[in-house]
């Protein structure tokens, strides 16, 4: 199975080439929030998508009447599906979107009137916007799909849920082609959160840095086309990576804290699944928040797995803050450019080694040229949800 197809929209950029341009050169899209009023909060920065205007890319889904995560899924898919340059069957392409919140800011807008204004029937335009499974609707009603439609809602490993739960649905026959990747937004519910949780950078994400202080809120929407490479092969398609297997696990043994064993164990399944040795992966995108634990706690299960210098590990959220439900959709997509462009994505605002993570090389501040044929994408999530996806050169 191949990953035909790329749509990310994010504060990197949208579209694939603009997306691959800023990884390569190591930008920042991180900024001062806009979205929300950010008075009285002492950490105010985060990743926005700039002008972000759906109708440019819609051709079917008027933006009005859906939130902007959905608007941030159906772009993307959009977007991926004109990157893979084919017509999908409607009736044997699957729709597969992540998500830690859905459309959290219509719920903060709702909760809001209520504060305000007294409680009473919410706004019924704002409510119709409020269901979650409309990301993965949103999509499908864009590209006239009515195969299986669903969104999955296991947070910041959300998207390699989508992916791997596309590439079941193919293995099995299911569907022909899927559509899989995950969107979120930016609102005050996630902030306030996790400024509470002393979690929000200042400024800057600065994963696996000895003086990191944590993660930025971000969004965004991916998508990426996965087909059959006999499929691919027969019409001709470029094919980005193939999309190897996956594994995951869920720990439960704390809301918040990762586990290093469950991590462990969840690459070493998702190696055995996908017929791989740990010494034949060349690339991990890490999941990588750059909070003090996260950043430790993934060095510690990747050592366990690969030994005391595992392969080069850097994290995308450097670059564009923590996009929740995407996240690891962006980590897929960074695998699938550096197998099929020859190139390491770098892990930016990288200043101070941290003895702590010895043996950890996370690609500081400068992408690198190297042939990557075996990469594999972390996401990790609240409540112990653990889901690593392989992906490979297509031969």
């Amino acid at each position: 199975m191949v990953v035909t197809g790329i749509g990310p929209v994010s504060a990197l950029g949208t579209g694939v080439d603009s997306f691959a341009a800023a990884l390569r050169t190591g930008r920042s899209g991180v900024g001062p929030v806009t979205s929300f009023d950010t008075a009285g909060f002492e950490r105010r920065a985060g990743g926005e998508v700039p002008d972000f205007h759906p109708e440019r890319h819609l051709r079917r889904l008027p933006p009005d009447g859906w939130g902007r995560t959905s608007q941030f899924a159906a772009v993307a898919a959009r977007l991926a599906v004109e990157d893979a340059g084919t017509e999908l069957p409607p009736d044997r392409t699957a729709v597969v979107m992540g998500t830690t919140g859905g459309e959290m800011p219509t719920l903060v807008d709702i909760a809001a009137a209520w504060h305000e204004q007294g409680l009473g029937a919410p706004d019924p335009a704002a409510a119709a916007r409020l269901a979650t499974s409309r990301l993965g609707l949103a999509a499908a009603r864009e590209l006239g799909l009515r195969a299986e439609t669903s969104t999955i809602g296991t947070a910041c490993a959300a998207s390699n849920y989508a992916i791997g739960h596309a590439y079941d649905l193919i293995s099995l026959g299911e569907a022909d082609v899927a559509v899989a990747g995950g969107a979120d937004s930016v609102n005050l519910f996630f902030h306030a959160g996790f400024h509470r949780l002393g979690a929000l950078a200042e400024e800057q994400c600065r994963p696996f840095d000895r003086d990191r202080t944590g993660i930025l809120t971000a969004e965004g929407g991916v998508a990426l086309v996965l087909e059959s490479l006999d499929s691919a092969v027969a019409r001709g398609a470029r094919c980005y990576a193939e999309v190897l297997g996956w594994a995951m696990t869920c720990d439960a043994k704390h809301p918040v804290a990762p586990d290093p064993d469950s991590i462990a164990r969840c690459v070493r399944l998702a190696h055995k699944r996908s017929g791989v040795t740990s010494d034949q992966v060349d690339y991990i995108s890490a999941h990588g928040t750059g909070t003090r634990t996260n950043d430790l706690v993934e060095s510690v299960a990747v050592r366990a797995v690969f030994g005391p210098t595992p392969p080069p590990m850097s994290s995308t959220k450097s670059m564009l803050g923590h996009t929740m439900g995407a996240a690891s959709g962006f980590g897929a997509v960074a695998c699938a450019l550096a197998i099929s462009s020859g190139f390491l994505p770098p892990t930016i605002n990288h200043t101070t080694h941290d003895p702590e993570l010895d043996g950890i090389d996370p690609v500081p501040n400068r992408q690198r040229p190297a042939e990557v044929c075996i990469a594999q994408n972390h996401g990790f999530a609240f409540g112990g949800n653990n889901a690593v996806v392989m992906f490979g050169r297509t031969t």
